[in-house]
């Protein structure tokens, strides 16, 4: 295991779809709404992915600018994920089927000229979660040992 690895703990009593998440020392909630079998008493895992992607999005823009002395005050991103037929696709690879597909609107705030706008919609494609989203993933499930 990695070092910068952090183990992330899902948990769920059995009784519905509700579960706790904890991360280290942080603790949230899943869950799905009520049309889908669920008590809405968190999020649903995929807007914990866009939540996810959205602010790491944010965090890498607000870093490289920074670095780089960019007067970015401020990053807003905003995202909706849908299911589409890889027919109404023309740019994607997939050709038959659905298809996963993520919006991702960012709005920078600050006195940014042209180019240093431009610099950071591409820097946004670099964050770390969106490269994991967008390169080949190895998904290992293993029985884990907990109680009966």
């Amino acid at each position: 295991m990695s070092e910068n690895r952090k183990e992330v703990v899902v948990r769920g009593d059995g009784e519905g779809l509700h579960h706790e998440v904890f991360v280290g020392s942080h603790r949230l909630s899943a869950d799905e709404p009520p049309h889908l079998g669920g008590s809405d008493r968190g999020p649903n895992p995929y807007d914990l992915l866009l939540a996810s992607l959205g602010s790491c999005t944010a965090m890498t823009l607000t870093m490289y600018a920074q670095r780089k002395d960019i007067p970015l005050r401020g990053v807003t991103t905003r995202l909706r994920h849908s299911r589409i037929h890889a027919d109404d696709c023309a740019a994607c690879e997939t050709e038959k089927g659905k298809l996963d597909s993520i919006e991702l609107s960012i709005e920078l705030d600050g006195p940014l000229n042209e180019e240093q706008r431009s610099t950071l919609l591409e820097i946004a494609h670099k964050c770390p979660v969106h490269r994991t989203l967008t390169s080949e993933k190895v998904i290992t499930i293993n029985a884990g040992d907990g109680p009966g």
